[in-house]
């Protein structure tokens, strides 16, 4: 059995997929996969996601060239979410310009949040509409 045969990809075709720095254990971002983004990532060691909102495939780093190299997937027990550890090349995961798509902690009981200032890259200066 292959892994995208193992996979359990929820109604609408996707599954979670967590990019983590294979050399750091930080975790960079979430975002969703479905079968073709999936087989291009193992296929090409790049890392390939669903944009729900543009509903496309979204090479990571497209615009921004923050791509990420995958080093290795892997399936959890359930087979409903993956964990991409990966080379970030470039520094920033996040469209916001942070290392990490977590950049903010929640403070205060929930009552609040402080954000951390890891931003590596202006998304204005990258991100032209």
């Amino acid at each position: 059995m292959t892994l995208l045969d193992t996979v359990q990809y929820d109604a609408n075709g996707l599954i979670p997929a967590i990019a983590q720095d294979h050399d750091t254990g930080d975790v960079l971002m979430m975002a969703w996969m479905n079968r073709e983004s999936l087989e291009e990532t193992v296929r090409t060691g790049r890392a390939v996601y669903w944009s729900r909102s543009r509903k496309r495939l979204w090479r990571k780093g497209e615009e921004s060239g923050n791509v990420q190299l995958v080093k290795s997937v892997h399936l959890d027990c359930d087979s409903d979410v993956l964990l991409l550890k990966v080379d970030q090349v470039g520094g920033a995961a996040c469209h916001t310009g942070h290392r990490s798509c977590f950049y903010r902690r929640v403070t205060d009981g929930g009552n609040g949040f402080t954000e951390s200032n890891d931003i590596v890259f202006d998304p204005a200066a990258v991100y032209k509409k």
